[in-house]
Order: C-alpha cells, then sequence, then structure tokens
C-alpha cells in the first residue's frame, strides 16, 4: 500500500525499534533535512510513503521509462539523501528509487523491530512489491550493501544485478571500525578547521562536507536499533547468482580490501572486485560521476538482465 508524501505514520514504539529521542531531536533533524533536500534532491522528484510489516518506508522517484531501475540502499546512519551526487546522473540512464531504510534517522517510521538479514530482505520485498517492481539493480554501501546481498541471497529472480561500495557482509564489524566510527563522530562536533584538517588521518571526506554537516549532528537525536551485519558463509556467496561489482576502498577501516576481494573471486563467480586504492570506507563520497558511470556501465552490460 501506497500512502502520499504527506502521510505519516507516528507510531509508539513498544519494542526496540530506531526512532528519535525526543520530539525536540525530530524537530530539529527534519529543519536541516528539509532544507538539504530542498537543495540537493532532484526537484523532479516523486515522493511516496509505503507501508510494510516493519514500518512506514518513504522512497523517491525520478526518471521515467520501462527499463529495470536502479534502487539505492544507503549505509547507516545516512538517509537516502546522501546519493544527491549520484541520482541525477544515474537516472539519465534508467529509472531510479531511492529509498530510506526504517530504522535509520529520515522520514521513514520503523514500528516493528528486523532482527536479521532474511527480514530486511522481507521488508526490501514488501516495498518493491508495493511500487510494482519485479527486477531491480540494486545498488548499496556499507550496510545498504549488505541488506542487498541478502535480498539477492534470498530472492535471486528479483535482482538483475548487484553494485556495492565497500559492503558490509565480509568480516565481523571489528572494535577498530567501531572506534573509527565514534572517533569521526566526536570529530563532527569540532570548529571547522580542526574538523577539516581531521578528514585526512581519519580518513573520511565527510569530514568536509559543511553542508551536510549539521544533517550529521543532527542525527545524533536518533537511537539506532540495528543488528550487526552478520558475515556470509562461502556457500551464501556461491549462491548469489546476481551480476555482482564490489568496488572496495584500499584503506577500508571495515575490513582488509585485498582480502575481501579474493573471498569475492574465489567464492562469487558472477562477481568482479575491484580495489580504489585512496578510498576508505568513505568510497561513497569520492568521484561521484566517476562512480556513478561505472555502476551505470555495469548495470548496462547485463544484458541478459536489462
Amino acid at each position: 500500500m501506497i500512502r502520499s508524501y504527506q502521510t505519516r505514520c507516528w507510531t509508539e514504539a513498544t519494542m526496540p525499534i530506531g526512532e528519535f529521542r525526543n520530539d525536540q531531536a525530530r524537530a530539529r533533524f527534519f529543519t536541516v533535512y528539509d532544507d538539504l533536500f530542498d537543495r540537493l534532491w532532484p526537484a523532479s522528484s516523486v515522493q511516496f510513503d509505503v507501508v510494510t510489516a516493519f514500518g512506514a518506508t518513504r522512497v523517491h522517484r525520478l526518471g521515467s521509462g520501462e527499463r529495470t531501475p536502479f534502487v539505492l540502499l544507503p549505509g547507516s546512519g545516512g538517509p537516502s539523501l546522501m546519493w544527491h551526487s549520484y541520482v541525477g546522473r544515474l537516472a539519465a540512464s534508467r529509472p531510479v528509487i531511492a529509498i530510506d531504510p526504517v530504522g535509520e534517522p529520515g522520514p521513514s517510521v520503523q514500528t516493528r523491530a528486523i532482527d536479521n538479514g532474511d527480514e530486511w530482505s522481507a521488508w526490501l520485498d514488501e516495498v518493491l512489491t508495493a511500487l510494482d517492481v519485479g527486477r531491480a539493480h540494486l545498488v548499496g554501501t556499507s550496510y545498504g550493501g549488505w541488506i542487498a546481498l541478502r535480498h539477492a541471497l534470498r530472492s535471486p529472480d528479483a535482482v538483475a544485478s548487484l553494485a556495492l561500495l565497500d559492503p558490509g557482509g565480509f568480516g565481523k564489524v571489528s572494535p577498530k571500525f567501531i572506534a573509527w566510527i565514534i572517533a569521526c563522530g566526536l570529530a563532527s562536533f569540532t570548529p571547522g578547521p580542526i574538523r577539516h584538517a581531521l578528514a585526512r588521518p581519519l580518513r573520511n571526506l565527510a569530514l568536509r562536507e559543511d553542508e551536510v554537516m549539521p544533517l550529521v549532528k543532527a542525527s545524533f537525536g536518533f537511537r539506532r536499533k540495528r543488528i550487526l551485519p552478520t558475515p556470509f558463509t562461502a556457500d551464501e556467496l556461491e549462491r548469489i547468482t546476481a551480476p555482482t561489482l564490489v568496488l572496495l576502498g584500499g584503506h577500508s577501516q571495515l575490513y582488509d580490501a585485498r582480502e575481501v576481494a579474493a573471498t569475492i573471486t574465489a567464492h562469487m563467480p558472477h562477481a568482479v572486485a575491484e580495489i580504489i586504492p585512496e578510498a576508505s570506507h568513505d568510497l561513497v563520497l569520492r568521484h561521484p560521476d566517476e562512480l556513478a558511470a561505472r555502476i551505470v556501465t555495469f548495470a548496462a552490460d547485463t544484458l541478459s538482465h536489462p
């Protein structure tokens, strides 16, 4: 079922779900979010709220035509707005559907906990079914990449291809990665010149994104209740049949890029792994025009899955 953009589905949480800390935190977030969305997101976008078993999910649709669409899944902590530098180029190729996952700061409203990867796939399936999307080219980064892989494993016929930017699921989330997340969070509250200087040693271009930094700060008013991405087994990876492009940050804080590339080569016969040497887990922020072009080309090359 699809509800209009204006419809909200605020419900009182009775289970461990993601939600704003209070009304003030919600208002603070949307004051920044609405302003950035108006300035950064294409005006031609059409917004809907899709009601699922896990909550109302905001989707943004761009482009037209009957071609199999790109479906964009952001990383944890970032709404679909994080794809603003990609959507124009992607929509020039085929329709684009950008999704704000439940359980994250943004316009989606979670009402039921998601306990495992199959439930994340079920949530995505509900969203795409409501939009009458039978097959999609899934594009995901970090946590969104893990969800895309889970969906390809659970519903192979629904996935035309996968384009993944430093995705989760290729190893346990390490204390090193958690420490990096915490350090970057603390750095986001420092004065601009200091934050810019810290971007290099922390290998995080987001710290130089002055325009979106207020949204990063406002997102700390949201309580996330997400499960950690469970690692895929060799057997699970071998069962993923969708053509897959995996782009890895050479300095990724999530895991060793060379080890992940070797795992992909050994266990994913339909996948290709490429390492972007200068990037870290901030890969999605680096050279978005070039990466978007790479994603468009990869989808076009999967001629048997148009």
